[in-house]
């Protein structure tokens, strides 16, 4: 299975109004918002838990990046509620659960080799920046030689310019933005490829946006299992 597959094209998706598809545990959705690959696949996602439903234990071999959306994520090590972010690096293992029900973005297969790094982020946690113009509040969730990630609170009404020299990914959490004249509400998507900058408006109440600066795909990204 391909979607949205070329990484040389920018791509904006509002998420809120895409079909949900059943995954292989019950009562587990997903919008698929990228993926190459079956059911082992580099993909990202937005997954939805119905109350009282879990996935079974597995390996992530090729790592998996989650952010919280909405309600509470659960596994073995802990609850993650709205707003937690965390990395489980290749060879990490959960038992991933929602007692009461979440929505969570997931990029999956998509560190690189030598990529080692855990990282957890409950909601107000991360180092304090110094905001950008348009932007009230800025906090780092993970910076390394190869991303950066950060979690953005933009005024109502402001006009941000934002370079983008390696790659950049961006989730609406709240509030909406509009890009290229597309109104993206929470859970909208966007990717764009090296060189191409987002300039965007937030909605007459704000935005709350997570910003990863990244190449849209590793040099040296984990290969995919034969």
């Amino acid at each position: 299975m391909r979607i949205n597959d070329d990484l040389t094209s920018p791509i904006l998706l509002d998420a809120s109004s895409m079909a949900w598809s059943p995954s292989p545990a019950a009562g587990v959705d997903r919008r698929m918002l990228y993926r190459e690959g079956g059911e082992v696949a580099r993909a990202t996602s937005i997954v939805r838990y119905a109350p009282g439903s879990a996935f079974p234990p597995h390996v992530h071999n090729g790592g998996e990046e989650i952010l919280v959306l909405d309600g509470t994520f659960q596994d073995e090590h802990g609850d993650y509620p709205a707003g937690s972010y965390f990395r489980n690096p290749p060879g990490t293992h959960h038992s991933p659960a929602a007692a009461d029900g979440c929505v969570i973005f997931v990029r999956l297969w998509q560190f690189r080799q030598g990529d080692h790094a855990q990282i957890v982020r409950q909601p107000g946690e991360g180092e304090l920046l110094k905001p950008r113009d348009g932007v009230s509040a800025a906090r780092l969730l993970f910076e390394d030689q190869a991303e950066r990630v950060v979690l953005e609170t933009w005024t109502p009404r402001a006009v941000l310019t934002i370079p983008n020299d390696r790659g950049l990914e961006f989730v609406v959490l709240s509030g909406a933005v509009k890009v290229q004249d597309r109104l993206l509400a929470p859970q909208g998507w966007g990717r764009l490829p090296t060189g191409q900058q987002l300039t965007a408006e937030a909605g007459p109440e704000g935005a709350q946006v997570w910003l990863k600066d990244v190449p849209l795909q590793h040099a040296n990204i984990l290969p995919m299992p034969a």
